[in-house]
C-alpha cells in the first residue's frame, strides 16, 4: 500500500512538474517569465494595431510575433540582471525623461501609439522597454570606460548578457523556439529536427 502511493505521489510530482513548465514561457535562473505574460504583449500589440494605420510598416506576426516578444522580455531581464551585477541603477526619473524625449521625437503624444506599433512595442511594455534602452546605454558607458570603443561597445554588451545568461541558466518553452547561448538570443526550433536540410 505504501509503495502504490508512493508511486501515485510521485507521478502526481511529475505531473504537476510538467503543468508549472508550461506556464512558463522562459525562465533566467529562478525567475520566470510566464506565457500570459508573453501573452498579454502579443494581444496588446495587436490590439493596438488595429487603431492606427499600418500602411507601409512590416509587422511581425504569428509565432515570430510570439517569439519576437518573448525575446523582448528575456532581454530586458537580462539587461537588468547585468546592470544589477555591475551596480547600475535606472531611476524612475530618468524613464520619465526619456519617455518625454522620444514623445517629442516622435511628434507628441498623439502620435506615440503609432510609433509604438512600428517599433513593434505594446504600449504596456513601454516602461521596461525604456528601462532597457537606459541599461543598454549605461552598459556601454562603462564598457567604454573599461577600453571599449564606441563602435565595439556593443560588443561588450553582448558578451555581459551572454555570460549572465550562462551563470544563471536559461530555459526557453519549446513552443516558442529554442535558447541560442552563443547569440543571447530565442531562434526558431527546428520542426524536423534535422531532418530536412
Amino acid at each position: 500500500m505504501k509503495r502504490i502511493v508512493a508511486l501515485v505521489g510521485a507521478g502526481l510530482l511529475v505531473l504537476l512538474t510538467g503543468c508549472s513548465q508550461m506556464t512558463s514561457a522562459a525562465s533566467v535562473g529562478s525567475t520566470d517569465i510566464s506565457v500570459s505574460t508573453v501573452q498579454k504583449s502579443v494581444d496588446a500589440i495587436l490590439a493596438e494595431r488595429a487603431k492606427v494605420s499600418t500602411t507601409g510598416m512590416t509587422l511581425d506576426t504569428g509565432e515570430t510575433l510570439n517569439r519576437s516578444e518573448l525575446r523582448f522580455h528575456l532581454i530586458s531581464l537580462l539587461l537588468a540582471d547585468v546592470a544589477a551585477e555591475k551596480k547600475l541603477v535606472v531611476t524612475p526619473a530618468e524613464i520619465q525623461a526619456r519617455r518625454a524625449s522620444i514623445v517629442s521625437q516622435v511628434g507628441g503624444e498623439a502620435a506615440l501609439p503609432k510609433a509604438l506599433v512600428g517599433a513593434g512595442i505594446a504600449s504596456i511594455d513601454f516602461p521596461m522597454y525604456l528601462s532597457s534602452v537606459l541599461y543598454s546605454e549605461k552598459l556601454t558607458a562603462l564598457a567604454v570606460s573599461q577600453g571599449a570603443t564606441s563602435a565595439n561597445a556593443g560588443n561588450a554588451i553582448q558578451a555581459y548578457v551572454v555570460a549572465t545568461a550562462n551563470r544563471l541558466k536559461v530555459t526557453v518553452n519549446p513552443r516558442y523556439g529554442k535558447w541560442d547561448p552563443v547569440a543571447a538570443n530565442v531562434v526558431a526550433a527546428d520542426s524536423t529536427s534535422g531532418a530536412v536540410q
